[in-house]
């Protein structure tokens, strides 16, 4: 046996997507992290041996341009790339490797913390180190830093260190929740345990355990989906364990789920109600997925409330959209629906004071022990969300390190700065502009070679769509609407009505508040321009939400391609999941109005006159996400040709470091497993090949040319500065988009 003593500014216990995003945020902000996981693997629930899908901000397509960006961004584009069928073990790869890529960080797999060395009294405690055991090696492990985070998901860091936490639900008086109790409990949502199936062409029997619980002496086969096709997170309603204690019963929980699934797969395929005879097991998990824990108390505890009114944190370092999602704590032996949704009408946001521990100076949490309440819990648990969760502590933990506060100091003192940070990385957060005092950037006048100011959609595909429910489009209004017009195909003499709203809050997509209406008479035909007299000029650019009323003798045409900026929607509709598995509130706007994954379809339209809404200036206007309309540079149809977005100074400058950020379509729901198939594998709208030039007074220079990118945000260090009175980015070819887009394009001296 070997007793080893490891050194590092940051120590990240848990190496699940929280745990990895914040050891790589801490790493890529210069200080030394040492990252420890208990598997043989990264990703936690969503690695090999659990298979969760990665759900975050988009709630499976719900929320309009809510995928999230930073390092959980990067995870799911390059998966997308390298994994699009979602295979785990290539995204257990993806995973790894991008901790490997961080020189700063120091993995730690198959070692299991289990002592903690803390002092203090109990309102005032501070770690001083945490000891694991290497699993298979005899390592016993010290790691002694001056911040930690407990990524471990069932905080047991935090426990012994004596930080204080809650287990179970509050009661409703706690913070006045609606879907809290009225009394307190120890309920939790109960674990997971997911199967894989496969058809391998020839009849397969099956002979199920001695254990195998016949499930047909159960409410399952009524109360539950069951399909012999289905594998993997289609089966996320396998759960229990919610009434008892999900660590210390963990044994027992397994062994219950086990005997569940294999009678299911007894049922499928011995019942004679399904077609499964050349269907056998792939693969049953061994470890239990746990949903709920302890949760720390932070400084905030966010709730309900915060939730559904989206509330603006003045330290809001992330963003989630995941519904409210609540299950009843029998599982999948309950009689009520699996799950039942309180959807926000768009993304909300989670405050730093969330992320640290009210009583325990120097540890921070990420995933799904942060301050929350238990209801709160049951939107910022999914992992993509715990993920974003995860760059912003271990944005804090660094800044912490570096300038050597505490994190509660860090809030009172320089949560600008956290911010801005963040915001520099690409991190998840709306709303929040550029005010860094470095970036010469902000200094400079932008043109380009040409921007799109003329917002139509007219080339017609093979779609039409009839109107027998009512249909949307939401497009930019900058800075007014002189008309509207919609290529249709009538049936019969009919009057056709549009409506215009606007959404209320920027960062939704719903909506809110009438604006204007207008209504067009249209003869029998097909392949129509019809005119509406609608127009708008809002205080301020903003989305405009016009609604195409029901009419059964209309068709409207689907385009053949998108448009960034431009969604499209469908009110009303069947549900897409079971009211057997999901309970969802269908009043709730978010619900009423859906893209159908028709989201890269838009409704040809012409909005009239002049747009500004991807203008240069929309570049460098402090902006990274669509908030309140596209919120970036976009050319005209390139044809072929190369498009340039240019920077001018008033007197030359040092350009030592330029950051640019391409468009990859935060509205395309991507996800890391087998969910759904996304048609390609690099984002089209993304930038391919592009060169960064300056001016040296007589001619255009190049300083560097980059060809098949596929990321969405690169960092260019010059080795030697520039001097310059004009830099420019030239967009020579995308990934199959016909325009130009650019995001966001900073640069350092």
């Amino acid at each position: 046996m070997r007793n080893e003593t490891i050194r590092t500014d940051i120590t990240v216990v848990g190496g699940g997507l929280a745990g990895v995003c914040a050891a790589i945020a801490a790493a890529r902000l210069g200080r030394t992290v040492a990252l420890v996981q208990n598997r043989p693997v990264l990703g936690g629930n969503s690695s090999s041996e659990v298979r969760v899908w990665v759900c975050g901000a988009t709630a499976h397509g719900t929320h309009r341009y809510a995928r999230e960006t930073g390092i959980m961004g990067e995870l799911f584009v390059e998966n997308q790339y390298r994994n699009p069928d979602g295979n785990p073990y290539i995204w257990d790869l993806v995973v790894l490797e991008a901790v490997k890529a961080e020189p700063n960080i120091r993995l730690f797999l198959n070692t299991d913390v289990h002592e903690v060395e803390a002092y203090g009294d109990e309102h005032d405690r501070t770690i001083a180190s945490v000891t694991g055991w290497m699993m298979a090696s005899e390592r016993r492990i010290r790691f002694e830093s001056d911040f930690y985070l407990d990524c471990t998901g069932d905080g047991l860091v935090g426990f012994l260190a004596g930080a204080k936490y809650r287990i179970g639900r509050e009661a409703r008086h706690e913070y006045n929740e609606e879907w809290a109790p009225d009394t307190a409990d120890d309920i939790t949502l109960g674990s997971t345990i997911l199967f894989y199936t496969k058809d391998v062409g020839h009849p397969v029997k099956y002979v199920p355990p001695s254990f195998a619980k016949d499930i047909t002496q159960t409410t399952i086969p009524m109360k539950r989906v069951i399909r012999s096709g289905d594998s993997g997170c289609h089966y996320w309603w396998i759960e229990w364990g919610g009434e008892l204690d999900t660590v210390h019963d963990n044994e027992k929980i397994r062994d219950e789920l086990w005997s569940v699934i294999y009678g299911i797969w007894d049922y499928i395929k011995n019942s004679g109600k399904f077609q499964a005879d050349n269907m056998t097991l792939e693969w049953v998990g061994a470890l239990p997925g746990k949903r709920e824990y302890r949760r720390f108390i932070g400084d905030y505890v966010l709730n309900q409330n915060d939730i559904l009114a989206q509330r603006p944190f003045e330290d809001g370092v992330a963003i989630g959209g995941w519904s409210i999602d609540l299950h009843p704590p029998q599982g999948m032996y309950s009689t009520e629906s699996g799950s039942k949704h309180l959807h926000v009408d768009g993304v909300y946001h989670v405050p730093f004071r969330s992320l640290y521990s009210v009583n325990v100076r120097n540890m921070l949490m990420a995933g799904r022990d942060i301050s929350a309440s238990h209801v709160a819990f049951g939107t910022t648990r999914v992992m993509a969300t715990c993920a974003v969760i995860g760059e912003a502590a271990g944005t804090g933990a660094a800044l912490c390190a570096a300038k050597g506060v505490t994190p509660r100091e860090l809030y009172a003192a320089h949560r600008g700065e956290l911010l801005q940070t963040l915001l520099r990385q690409d991190a998840s957060i709306v709303g929040l502009r550029n005010e860094d005092g470095l970036d010469l950037a902000r200094q400079a006048r932008s043109s380009a070679s040409g921007a799109l100011a003329r917002l139509a959609v007219e080339r017609s595909g093979e779609g039409r769509w009839q109107l027998t429910s009512d249909a949307a489009l939401l497009f930019p209004v900058d800075p007014r609407l002189d008309g509207f017009e919609l290529l249709l195909d009538a049936g019969a003499a009919a009057t056709v009505e549009v409506e215009l709203w606007d959404t209320g809050r920027k960062e939704n997509y719903v909506p809110h508040t009438l604006r204007a209406k207008a209504s067009a008479e249209v003869g029998p035909g097909d392949g129509q321009w019809v005119r509406f007299d609608l127009t708008w000029t809002p205080d301020e650019a903003q989305n405009a939400f016009v609604i195409v009323k029901a009419n059964e003798a209309v068709k409207l045409h689907h385009a053949d391609e998108p448009l960034s900026g431009v969604l499209i929607f469908f009110n009303g509709g069947a549900p897409h999941v079971s009211s057997k598995l999901e309970q969802h509130k269908a009043t709730q706007p978010i619900v009423q109005w859906g893209m159908r994954r028709k989201a890269r379809k838009p409704f040809c339209f012409r909005a009239l006159g002049e747009s500004a809404a991807y203008g240069p200036d929309k570049a460098t206007n402090g902006y990274r996400r669509p908030y309140g309309g596209p919120q970036q540079w976009m050319s005209p149809m390139r044809e072929g040709r190369e498009e340039w977005l240019q920077l001018d100074w008033d007197e030359a400058v040092p350009v030592r470091e330029v950051h640019l950020t391409f468009n990859d379509d935060v509205n395309e729901d991507l996800i890391n497993l087998h969910h759904h198939r996304t048609p390609f594998e690099i984002v089209p709208e993304l930038v391919r090949d592009y060169r960064i030039e300056v001016w040296d007074g007589e001619s255009w220079r190049t300083l560097l040319r980059e060809t098949d990118n596929r990321k969405r945000r690169r960092v260019h260090a010059l080795s030697e500065a520039a001097k310059t009175e004009r830099l420019r980015v030239v967009v020579e070819a995308t990934n199959g988009s016909k325009f130009a887009e650019i995001v966001e394009v900073r640069v350092y001296g």
